[in-house]
């Protein structure tokens, strides 16, 4: 796998590197000891699927408070993605700092996400399927979410034509 440190501290694209013949190829996604190496959370506890039927539907940006903080590694199995991500470590050199990402199905790219970070996405394509796996359950009592257009972050989305619910609209702006 090739690890691709972003310009936030802890965030990474990991790309498979594919071991090809006439079959096709095989590669590896997920190695514990690789994570460890790169200073990675390799607990990886939960799995879960977002699918999106239509172009321009936005997610996010959401997290999880303490003391339930998740790592994230993120994978588009199907269409593509705009994915977003946003240092909310107080004490860290990026806070605040925001990366983007295209993930697709065909370029088969990743996003590790560190633990206090608010994560989002726009889809690109319709029928746009995303894999995520994460180092602690989900709990409900302790999800949370900033605005997807939060002036304190400056994020530009791909699309204008956007789908959003309710819930995502209704986030507050970041207090920080």
């Amino acid at each position: 796998m090739i690890f691709t440190e972003t310009p936030l501290k802890g965030a990474f694209v990991i790309e498979p590197e594919p071991l090809a013949d006439a079959r096709g190829f095989f590669a590896r996604t997920w190695c514990q000891r690789e994570a460890e190496q790169h200073g990675l959370n390799p607990r990886l506890v939960q799995c879960s699927v977002s699918f999106n039927r239509r172009r321009g539907t936005l997610r996010g940006l959401h997290y999880q408070a303490a003391p339930h903080e998740e790592a994230k590694l993120v994978r588009c199995t199907a269409g593509a993605l705009h994915d977003v991500i946003v240092d909310l470590r107080r004490d860290s050199p990026t806070f605040r700092g925001h990366f983007a990402a295209g993930l697709s199905a065909k370029n088969r790219r990743m996003l590790y996400v560190p633990e206090g970070f608010a994560h989002g996405f726009q889809t690109l394509e319709d029928g746009t399927e995303i894999f995520y796996q994460m180092s602690e359950f989900y709990s409900p009592e302790s999800a949370r979410g900033v605005r997807w257009d939060d002036p304190a972050f400056g994020i530009v989305w791909p699309d204008a034509d956007r789908i959003i619910n309710d819930r995502d609209r209704a986030y507050p702006d970041f207090a920080g």
